[in-house]
């Protein structure tokens, strides 16, 4: 069988180091000759106490640092600008983003306009940043996003509307994965962040336009490994094996889905979080489901392929296979105790059809969606997750 052309990039370089965090200027001392750091992050992992000593390391290590911790969900441009006005005031020169997507998203897009003058308007869109950046650290503390080994950051524009910016040269120099940082993460972001994991290698394993072997052997062990620690992430925090599997699953899905793109689970999520703040891992879990039902007609022999990965027993042909394949995702997602409906995270009814129409603005994701996506398809699936 010959192999239709792809290309495949991910970050150069990924350390996983349980306890990595405490020793991160060791670490990255002998990586880069920059001493000047920024680290952003948000507000809530320095209240935790999680900040502190990390920031200790580096001084410690030789490093300058300075803390950015203004980040919040679905940051807003302003954020953006506040950051890259904080990072060029101090003359940094290597940004260390740590926290979840969304400090991470920050911090990717602020090593880009710290080192040049394009304007955050013109970056939006796949392929348009035009400038080099400074030399980017990233470590997450939530095992969902991937956001350390795409390329993509997404940002609030608007009251209710998100855009991405997706260039090359967003991937990082060096992701360090410590999964102790994820410990004490509470059941319910433990559920939808890893829920979120699973959404990006199903997303990615049938992806219309850029599956690849290369994404597909990711997204099938990112579903191995999420499928496997899931439960048990969400049931004991502690559990460091349960942890670290979620962390790396987690990553290899980011890897999977920033070389074969997502599709209609996160075009539909986008609206929840613009009109509602609903989690991004929230979001995505509570349009899976439906979504999953939609596309099995034209999905159902990756779905059944997805099935065996996750150890799912059954016969039969690949609608029945599939169909169970769908079914063991609402039962997994049940159980990790996520919010199941939209109107259980106070979405109104009467929203819907404006919920539709804004996801019809995704179109760099409904593109990749294995079944076309009309606006009326839309809000069919609104309404089944209502």
């Amino acid at each position: 069988m010959t192999i239709n052309p792809f290309e495949f990039r991910t970050v150069p370089s990924i350390e996983m180091k349980w306890g990595g965090a405490q020793q991160l200027g060791t670490s990255i001392a002998s990586r880069f000759t920059q001493r000047n750091a920024c680290l952003i992050t948000d507000a809530g992992l320095v209240k935790a106490g999680l900040i502190a000593p990390i920031v200790e390391n580096l001084t410690t290590a030789g490093f300058s640092v300075s803390v950015f911790d203004q980040v919040v969900a679905d940051p807003p441009e302003a954020i953006v600008h506040a950051c890259v006005d904080a990072v060029k005031q101090v003359g940094t020169d290597i940004i260390i983003g740590l926290g979840g997507g969304s400090s991470l998203d920050i911090a990717k897009v602020a090593a880009v306009m710290a080192e040049g003058d394009q304007p955050l308007a013109e970056m939006y869109g796949i392929g348009k940043v035009t400038g080099s950046r400074l030399p980017l650290v990233l470590i997450p503390t939530t095992a969902g996003t991937g956001s350390e080994v795409t390329n993509i950051a997404i940002i609030t524009t608007g009251e209710t509307t998100k855009m991405g910016v997706v260039a090359p040269q967003l991937y990082a120099d060096f992701v360090l994965l410590d999964a102790e940082l994820t410990v004490g993460l509470p059941q319910i972001h433990t559920a939808a962040t890893g829920i979120d994991a699973m959404v990006h290698a199903i997303e990615a394993y049938t992806s219309k336009h850029k599956k690849n072997p290369l994404s597909d052997a990711l997204a099938r062990e990112a579903l191995r490994l999420l499928g496997a620690n899931l439960i048990t992430a969400c049931q004991d925090g502690s559990n460091r094996a349960a942890r670290e599997g979620m962390l790396l699953g987690a990553t290899l899905a980011g890897q999977a889905f920033a070389n074969s793109p997502v599709a209609a689970v996160h075009a539909l999520a986008y609206p929840l979080g613009g009109h509602y703040h609903v989690a991004h891992g929230l979001s995505n879990a509570l349009m899976l489901g439906p979504v999953l039902r939609y596309n099995a007609s034209a999905a159902a022999p990756l779905y059944a392929e997805l099935a065996e990965v996750l150890g799912v027993a059954g016969s039969g042909d690949a609608a029945t296979r599939a169909s169970a394949f769908v079914e063991h995702m609402l039962q997994l997602m049940e159980r990790s105790g996520a919010p199941r409906r939209l109107r259980d995270v106070g979405v109104t009814e009467e929203s819907l059809p404006r919920l539709a129409s804004d996801a019809m603005l995704q179109t760099r994701l409904l593109t990749n969606n294995p079944v076309e996506v009309l606006e009326q398809d839309a809000l069919n699936l609104y309404r089944e997750a209502f």
